[in-house]
């Protein structure tokens, strides 16, 4: 007498492709961790939820080849997002979320310790928060006598070439928070942080004008796609 067929079998063979996939790919994720996965295919796992019922290995692979990686694709601006066939809100909301998520752990790093003792998670944290940012911005971090960050505040967003610092506001910021201490921070769109000459000018005016009240300028620092630069580092301050 025949085996009566499988009813598992029929909608096994109805299965998408990729079901088969993606759970290949979340037990490596699970047993090897995500730096056993390429960028692409961390994308993959990322827009599982936006795209349920979609392969997302093709739509990966070419917003790495559009924007170069896995962090620049998730900090992308929104327009040019949608200018990539087969996304949609469902999947820019999801890229948007995991870079909200990733600054919202890297600023924890900063707001628990003492800046300049935890230096690597006050360069992460600026990184993450403007390194891929498509014009630049000019951040203050305003720290206590402890060297623990009061308050981090956009300034200025400027052009993708230059943004209008006025160092009279800068500290007129500082002593209405009671800061004794900052940081500056700002980027460079075109992905090389190296500083301009107006960049250590108008640097050195603001700790000729902070030095008098007390307030102390710890460094620069300039971010951009391919690293960072600190002007106290360089010996520029």
């Amino acid at each position: 007498m025949p085996a009566k067929p499988d009813p598992d079998d029929s909608k096994k063979e109805d299965a998408p492709h990729y079901l088969g996939h993606r759970e290949r790919l979340r037990e490596r994720f699970y047993s090897a961790g995500a730096d056993a996965l390429s960028d692409y295919e961390l994308l993959e796992m990322a827009l599982f939820p936006a795209l349920p019922r979609r392969d997302t290995k093709p739509l990966a692979k070419t917003l790495i080849k559009t924007f170069g990686s896995f962090a620049e694709v998730v900090h992308a601006p929104v327009a040019r997002l949608r200018d990539v066939e087969g996304v949609g809100e469902a999947a820019i909301n999801q890229l948007k979320l995991i870079a909200a998520a990733a600054h919202r752990v890297a600023k924890g790093e900063v707001n628990s310790r003492n800046a300049l003792s935890s230096w690597n998670e006050v360069i992460a944290y600026c990184r993450t928060s403007m390194a891929f940012a498509d014009k630049e911005q000019f951040r203050l971090l305003f720290l206590d006598k402890r060297n623990q960050l009061i308050a981090d505040e956009v300034q200025q967003t400027g052009t993708v070439d230059h943004t209008p610092v006025y160092p009279r506001e800068v500290i007129k910021r500082a002593l209405e928070l009671s800061a004794t201490a900052l940081i500056l921070v700002h980027n460079h769109p075109s992905g090389d942080p190296s500083p301009s000459q107006a960049d250590i000018q108008m640097t050195k005016a603001i700790i000729d004008i902070a030095k008098p009240l007390g307030i102390a300028v710890h460094d620069h620092i300039i971010v951009g796609k391919s690293g960072h630069a600190s002007l106290r580092g360089m010996r520029l301050i």
